[in-house]
């Protein structure tokens, strides 16, 4: 019987020794970098393997031995000091409290009529311009301009969306934080 060569052992043999490097690793990655390391010291060794019945053996000893090699190589060095590496916590908004206010001015938008609703959704939402607006809606860009007003105009006074976006009654009993305004986007 004439020995296998090494690609035609690696073909036949490479799922079950992919599986007993699984077995030595945390993931499948690291199983498959290992298994490719053993084989490669394996053809490099290829010639001088006298028994190759005992070749299964031969390439589970040296996953083992890599992978022996790998875990004392990965050693973690701890070091004590004053104040924690952690980075410091991301001062912006709350991506919760944006989409909360985003859902509300967005179920008030619902509450215009169809028209308005219509020019605040291509206005502030398609971020079209008054006369693109005009033009998809075939009116003049002063109606856009006056029912796009008279719609902000209902927002501002929507009692929920005060509540929802400004945690307050519509009066303005609550003031806005400065550079803040209610707007359609």
């Amino acid at each position: 019987m004439t020995p296998p060569t090494f690609t035609s052992y690696v073909r036949a043999r490479g799922p079950v020794l992919l599986r007993t490097a699984r077995s030595l690793t945390a993931n499948r990655c690291d199983a498959e970098d290992l298994l490719q390391t053993a084989l490669a010291k394996t053809y490099l060794a290829w010639e001088r393997i006298e028994d190759h019945r005992a070749l299964d053996g031969y390439v589970r000893k040296a996953l083992l031995n890599t992978r022996t090699s790998q875990w004392r190589k990965r050693r973690v060095d701890e070091f004590v000091c004053d104040e924690l590496p952690e980075p410091e916590p991301q001062q912006g908004p709350d991506p919760a409290e944006a989409q909360a206010v985003r859902d509300a001015l967005w179920h008030a938008v619902l509450k215009l009529p169809a028209r308005q609703r219509a020019m605040v959704v291509l206005r502030f939402y398609e971020d079209l311009s008054e006369a693109q607006t005009a033009a998809v809606l075939g009116v003049s860009v002063g109606t856009v301009k006056s029912a796009v007003s008279r719609a902000l105009v209902k927002l501002r006074e929507d009692p929920q969306l005060a509540s929802d976006v400004l945690g307050g009654a519509p009066d303005g009993a609550r003031a806005r934080p400065a550079g803040e305004e209610l707007t359609a986007a």
